[in-house]
């Protein structure tokens, strides 16, 4: 339980350099307004002082009447501006942590601290705004103490044989007997060392080398990875960032439709640039050509300012990750409540061999962006380290039947096959020859549509290893979910009327963490009973059926 404190605490009155700053993009074009009607004019000008200085009050005032404090096993956060609201989130109930310093922050010595109790939507249900990073840690690690927990009980017994005598905790890796409390990345110098393994200690000198663990002092703390920079060059590969040039663009063009009036560009200037340029159309070309260059670049620089030196550590019970170089973020992922890790590549993520992961956990607000394990990695790298810090999965996955690599193929050559067909139609019939070209056209696409289906089909499959479970499927986006058989709360079964003429289904393993269920798309109806007899057997043995033995006359 955490102890109470003496009394109500505030932010730093640091914050009061940052709230001012922050609110004036929201007054700026009422400033400018105030400017434009008085004519610039000294009156004008103490109108826009006078807003300015309301804005100084406004914060004062604000950071006066907030104040926080732990009470028992409470936070209490009390609001008192205009109307009295007292939050009370008991500490039990906290999923995570987030310490995360922008750059205004950072200057001053200050941080932002975010819970999340999984109950707000996928939004934080407690943000402390301006407190110091020494605060922010101690407060994080009062928030993130637990009770001594009760003895956990010994790791369920693998249905498969080959498994027996496998412990599941993550320091073990039965491929490596030299090292009962790690594991050696496969193709790759790097090392993993569990804690209280000699080898630990041994290599802890190596911590400059790409997958070198790094030996923290601070107590009950470990790296697990700390992800090189050499790295980063992987980050245009990342579909995410790619069009970041055209979001910036849009970005600039929302923002002069908007301003424009304040500036003086009013809709009638905004049409007749577009009308310019809609007649030099080698200009639009020039455009769009230049952003398509700039996408790699671009990408890459969006993409190492948010991954800048990745770490993932262990630290008491907890999944740390942090990353960032202008906002260095911190999530702390309970481990008790990890169900499972994601690992996700894209094509040209596969074909350089690299791939990003995801943990699945309960309860857990914004997954997608608080649950990353790892950026781009080289996938040894990233099997290695989930394996390490949630658990192996250690089975083949099972083929998918044929009829879903025909499906597949049918869905990526069918269209363009009907659409090259109903070009050349109307061809033939208006004698139009521009019609031939989107013929030629359709025919290329269903042409690569081939090798685009086959992909899908050979990325789908399903297994079991006596512990956990993996279902994969995708091409353009490739996703493999591994979770744990004590996270699976049910089974669906779901059958489209075009499934129901192939006789194949979707098989969906229920369970309370992540997405909330991971999908085996298009397999068999023996396929569909036997995988969840096998994971879970107890649940189904009421309704399967065995055959009499027959009585020899």
């Amino acid at each position: 339980m955490a102890p109470a404190t003496g009394g109500p605490m505030r932010l730093s009155p640091k914050v009061l350099l940052i709230d001012p700053v922050r609110m004036l993009p929201s007054l700026l074009l009422p400033l400018v307004g105030v400017l434009f009607v008085g004519g610039f004019s000294t009156r004008s000008f103490v109108w826009a002082a006078l807003g300015v200085l309301g804005t100084v009050v406004y914060a004062v005032v604000r950071w006066a009447t907030f104040s926080y404090r732990i009470i028992g096993d409470r936070l209490e956060i009390k609001r008192s501006l205009i109307s009295r609201s007292v939050r009370t989130i008991p500490i039990e109930r906290i999923r995570g942590v987030d310490v995360s310093t922008p750059p205004m922050h950072r200057l001053l010595g200050l941080a932002v601290l975010k819970l999340d109790t999984g109950a707000g939507g996928g939004e934080e249900e407690g943000e402390l705004d301006g407190l110091t990073v020494e605060e922010a840690e101690r407060l994080k690690s009062v928030l993130l103490r637990r009770a001594p927990s009760p003895a956990v009980a010994p790791a369920e017994t693998p249905a498969n044989p080959a498994h027996a005598g496998y412990p599941e905790h993550p320091g073990h890796h039965p491929g490596n007997p030299e090292h009962p409390g790690g594991a050696v990345f496969p193709g790759h110098s790097g090392y993993l060392a569990h804690p209280g393994h000699p080898a630990h200690s041994e290599r802890a000198g190596h911590s400059g080398r790409p997958g070198y663990p790094e030996h923290s002092r601070e107590q009950g703390e470990r790296v697990i990875i700390r992800v090189p920079r050499a790295w980063l060059v992987y980050g245009p590969l990342s579909g995410a960032y790619l069009l970041t040039p055209f979001a910036l663009a849009g970005g600039a063009i929302g923002l002069a439709f908007q301003w424009g009036d304040e500036l003086g560009f009013g809709r009638d200037a905004a049409w007749s640039l577009g009308e310019w340029l809609w007649q030099r159309p080698y200009l639009l070309l020039a455009a769009v050509v230049l952003l398509v260059v700039a996408m790699p670049f671009v990408g890459g620089v969006m993409y190492a300012v948010f991954n800048w030196d990745f770490t993932l550590k262990h630290r008491d019970g907890y999944l740390v990750a942090e990353r960032g170089l202008v906002n260095r973020r911190s999530v702390s992922l309970e481990s008790r409540r990890v169900r499972g890790y994601e690992l996700a590549d894209g094509l040209a993520e596969r074909w350089a061999g690299v791939v990003r992961a995801w943990a699945i956990v309960t309860g857990l607000g914004d997954s997608r962006a608080r649950g990353q394990l790892l950026p781009d990695v080289p996938r040894a790298v990233a099997e290695q380290v989930t394996s390490t810090a949630i658990g192996p999965y250690t089975a083949p996955l099972r083929p998918h039947p044929p009829v879903a690599r025909d499906r597949r193929l049918f869905r990526a050559v069918a269209p363009w096959l009907a659409l090259a067909a109903s070009a050349a139609l109307v061809a033939v019939l208006t004698q139009v020859g521009g019609w031939w070209a989107l013929v030629a056209l359709a025919l290329l696409l269903a042409a690569v549509g081939v090798p685009l289906g086959l992909d899908r089909y050979h990325s789908l499959g399903h297994g079991y290893d006596g512990v956990r479970l993996s279902v994969r499927s995708g091409s353009l986006r490739r996703a493999q979910a591994v979770v744990e058989r004590r996270a699976v709360v049910g089974w669906r079964m779901r059958q489209t009327w075009f499934q129901r003429r192939a006789g194949v289904l979707t098989l969906t393993a229920g369970v309370g963490a992540g997405q909330g269920g991971y999908s085996a798309i298009d397999v068999s109806w023996d396929q569909a009973v036997s995988f969840p007899s096998e994971v879970t057997p107890d649940w189904l043995a009421p309704f399967v059926v065995h055959p009499e033995p027959r009585q020899n006359p």
